[in-house]
C-alpha cells in the first residue's frame, strides 16, 4: 500500500524538507543553510595550513588564540574572562551540553519553556530527558506581560527558559530592556536563562543592544561562527557561563564532544586576526539578508500572505493566504509541483498550521527562481 504523502513522518521536518532537495534536486528554502560562500580570506588560510600541524586533538575548552579573541571581543560589553568560556561543536552542542548539565544538578521535576514559535532543539531537548516543554505564547506587537510569564514559570516549575534573539523561525527581537527583565524574573525563580545569540549580529537595519551587563548563575549565553561566515559545516561554537558551572560542564564536554576542530579553529583564529573578527564580511551579508527579506517579505505579501515584521536573522515566517489550510500539505504540493522546498509551521508551533518558514540566506538569483515559482504555484490554485 502506498503511505499518504500527507502524513506527517517523524523527526524533524526540516531536514524531511531539505532532504528532499539533496536527493532529487531542486531550490531550498527550508534548511537554514546559507548560500553564499565563506570569506575568501578565510578558505585560503585553511588551503594554507592544511599541510601544517594542526590535525590533532585541540585543547579541549578550545584553541587558547581563539579564546582569547572571543573573550576580547565580549569585553567590551561585559565583564568576561577564562572561567567563563568554552568552544564546542556548534551552538547545539552548546545547548545540549547545558541542558545536560541542569538535568543533572536538578533531580526533582521541572519543565523547559521557549518562547513560540519554537526552534526545533529547544522543544526536543527536554524530551530526551524526559522533561516536560511548555511553549509560551504571547502577541509579539505588544509588550511583555511579565506577570503572566513569571507565574507561567511558577506554576510549571520551569528551570530552563531558552530565548532566541534574533529569533528561529520568527526574526523577533527582544529589546536589551526586555531580556534584563527576563534575566530577573529567572534568577527570582531560580531558573536558567539561555540566550541563544547565534544571530544577533545579523539584524536588517537597527542593531540590537548588547543583551546582557553581567554573566550571572542563571543565565547562559551562546553564540557560534556558522551563520556568522556561512560555515555551518565548520561547527564551531561556544557559549559563556559563570564560573561557579564551569568546571563541571568542561567535564562533561570532555567525555562527550572532547573538542572542537582544530584546525578549522586555527584557520578562524588567523582570519579573525586579520579581518577584524570578519567585520567587512559581515557587513555585507548583513546587507544581503536584508535585502532578501525586504524582498521575499513583499513579493509574497502580493500573494495573500502575512508576513509580521522581523527584524534580523536567516528566515521568513509568514501565514498562507486564507484559501491554504494545512501548511504540511502546502509545502509537499510546492515541492512536488514547483521542486522549491520550504519548512511547515507546525514543526515550530502547534499553532503554525497555517504557517511556513523560509531560508532568506541564499543568493539573489535562486531567491528570484524560487519566489517566481511560488507565485506560480499560489496563483495556480
Amino acid at each position: 500500500m502506498t503511505a499518504n504523502k500527507y502524513t506527517i513522518p517523524h523527526g524533524s521536518l526540516i531536514g524531511f524538507m531539505s532532504n528532499k532537495v539533496k536527493t532529487s534536486g531542486g531550490i531550498n528554502l527550508a534548511q537554514g543553510i546559507p548560500g553564499f560562500q565563506p570569506p575568501a580570506a578565510l578558505t585560503k588560510i585553511l588551503s594554507e595550513i592544511a599541510t601544517e600541524p594542526f590535525h590533532q586533538y585541540a585543547p579541549g575548552i578550545g584553541n587558547v588564540q581563539l579564546r582569547a579573541q572571543i573573550l576580547e571581543r565580549y569585553r567590551k560589553n561585559i565583564a568576561v574572562d577564562d572561567n567563563n568560556l568554552l568552544i564546542t561543536n556548534g551552538a547545539t552542542e552548546a545547548l545540549s551540553l547545558i541542558f545536560h548539565y541542569i538535568n543533572t544538578i536538578t533531580p526533582e521535576p521541572f519543565s523547559a519553556m521557549a518562547m513560540s514559535p519554537v526552534y526545533e532543539s529547544y522543544r526536543h531537548l527536554p524530551s530526551f530527558y524526559n522533561r516536560l516543554f511548555i511553549e509560551y505564547s504571547f502577541d509579539q506587537n505588544n509588550p511583555i506581560n511579565f506577570g503572566n510569564l513569571e507565574q507561567t514559570i511558577q506554576e510549571n516549575n520551569t528551570k530552563v527558559l531558552f530565548v532566541g534573539s534574533p529569533g528561529n523561525p520568527f526574526g523577533f527581537v527582544f529589546s536589551k530592556r526586555e531580556l534584563m527583565h527576563l534575566q530577573t524574573v529567572c534568577e527570582r525563580n531560580k531558573c536558567f536563562l539561555i540566550l541563544d545569540a547565534v544571530y544577533h549580529e545579523l539584524y536588517y537595519e537597527i542593531k540590537p543592544e548588547f543583551p546582557i551587563e553581567t554573566i550571572t548563575p542563571y543565565l547562559f549565553y551562546v553564540d557560534s561562527f556558522s551563520k556568522l561566515f556561512s560555515i555551518t559545516g565548520w561547527r564551531i561554537g561556544y557559549f559563556m557561563t559563570h564560573e561557579c558551572h564551569t568546571q563541571a560542564i568542561r567535564n562533561i564536554h570532555d567525555y562527550t564532544g572532547l573538542c572542537a576542530s582544530s584546525i578549522l579553529q586555527e584557520a578562524l583564529t588567523q582570519y579573525i586576526e586579520l579581518s577584524d573578527f570578519g567585520q567587512a564580511y559581515v557587513n555585507e551579508l548583513r546587507k544581503k539578508l536584508c535585502e532578501n527579506y525586504i524582498k521575499i517579505s513583499e513579493s509574497i505579501k502580493k500573494l495573500d500572505f502575512t508576513v509580521p515584521q522581523a527584524r534580523g536573522g536567516y528566515f521568513v515566517w509568514a501565514k498562507l493566504p486564507e484559501k491554504f489550510t494545512d501548511g504540511f500539505k502546502f509545502a509537499i504540493d510546492l515541492y512536488d509541483n514547483t521542486g522549491v522546498a520550504v519548512v511547515p509551521g507546525i514543526h515550530f508551533t502547534k499553532h503554525g498550521t497555517q504557517f511556513i518558514r523560509i531560508n532568506i540566506a541564499r543568493e539573489s538569483d535562486e531567491i528570484e527562481l524560487g519566489l517566481k515559482k511560488i507565485s506560480e504555484f499560489v496563483l495556480e490554485k
